[in-house]
């Protein structure tokens, strides 16, 4: 505008509070993502298993169904720890997906149009912007995991009584532990490789593969050594493990197995042990580390080219 007119005043209107403005990346970005019809389908599907899970906690309590159907309540599956592990790592999976459907993109897109100085002139921090675009995989998944698992054994108490809540309280805990864990890992994979990678699909494709490549190398590992060492290079084996252990069914011994002494001709028999808990802890909390750190170094509001 011309200065001479001296139209221009300064904003009056409420300012959002500093705490809040990261949550105005992902309340545009969900706004795009549920565009897609595929993507909303996906979502919509990825709430079946929960409903199976809801049915299952049902028919345990309702004589009418039961007496309908002929079924006997002990033919139906306990509803325990192992049950909610059963459901957590299902919908784990489908939480896999969703990521690699909806990271890649989400820093790849600003860096390669050059957009990242538009948001960091502004009164936003570095922190807050990773914050905002990792909120988006943090929302979204935890929109099919430890939410809705957590109401349904909130379902489950109440049909069963507040005796049943306090004894199996830890299975809350292990639900929302087991669940946060995956999520952040995940939020830190895809943000990471988003931000090495500018194009979609590569970065689709390496998020997978990141996932399957080391599963693969860590059991050719186990197969040759006859060990199962391999799985701490497994981000599969890695999550399955500190899962199991939370829930109470992480085994120590995998399994026994002969195997041959070719210098006696001997038959001897070896135990595999999968390895301690605190190992796969370490594992996650390094990779943790190193995708903060490359989130660190990548996102900055300009780039020196030589």
């Amino acid at each position: 505008m011309a200065v001479y007119e001296q139209t221009y005043k300064r904003y009056a209107g409420n300012l959002t509070p500093e705490w809040s403005r990261f949550l105005i990346i992902p309340r545009h970005t969900l706004r795009g993502v549920f565009n897609y019809k595929l993507f909303t389908a996906f979502f919509v599907v990825c709430f079946v298993p929960l409903l199976v899970e809801a049915i299952l906690i049902y028919l345990h309590h309702n004589v009418t169904a039961l007496a309908i159907t002929n079924a006997n309540i002990k033919d139906l599956v306990p509803i325990d720890g192992s049950f909610f592990q059963t459901f957590v790592n299902i919908q784990g999976g489908f939480a896999f997906v969703l990521a690699i459907l909806v990271g890649p993109p989400l820093v790849s897109r600003d860096l390669r149009n050059n957009a990242l100085p538009l948001y960091l002139c502004r009164p936003f921090s570095r922190t807050e912007y990773v914050m905002g675009k990792m909120s988006v995989i943090l929302i979204l998944l935890s929109a099919v995991t430890w939410i809705p698992q957590l109401l349904l054994f909130f379902l489950q108490s109440y049909l069963e009584g507040f005796a049943w809540f306090r004894a199996n309280l830890w299975i809350a805990s292990a639900i929302i532990i087991a669940s946060v864990v995956w999520i952040l890992l995940l939020a830190l994979l895809s943000q990471t490789i988003s931000a090495l990678v500018k194009w979609r699909v590569v970065a689709s494709a390496a998020m997978l593969g990141l996932f399957l490549i080391p599963s693969v190398f860590g059991e050719f590992i186990n197969q040759v050594f006859v060990t199962r060492w391999g799985s701490i290079v497994s981000l599969g084996g890695l999550i399955n493990n500190v899962t199991a252990g939370l829930f109470g069914t992480f085994q120590p011994v995998y399994e026994k197995r002969q195997i041959i002494d070719w210098d006696t001709g001997a038959v001897r028999q070896i135990l595999l042990t999968e390895p301690p808990l605190w190992v796969s802890w370490m594992m996650l909390f390094i990779m943790c580390a190193v995708c903060l750190a490359v989130l660190h170094w990548k996102v900055k509001a300009y780039e020196v080219v030589r």
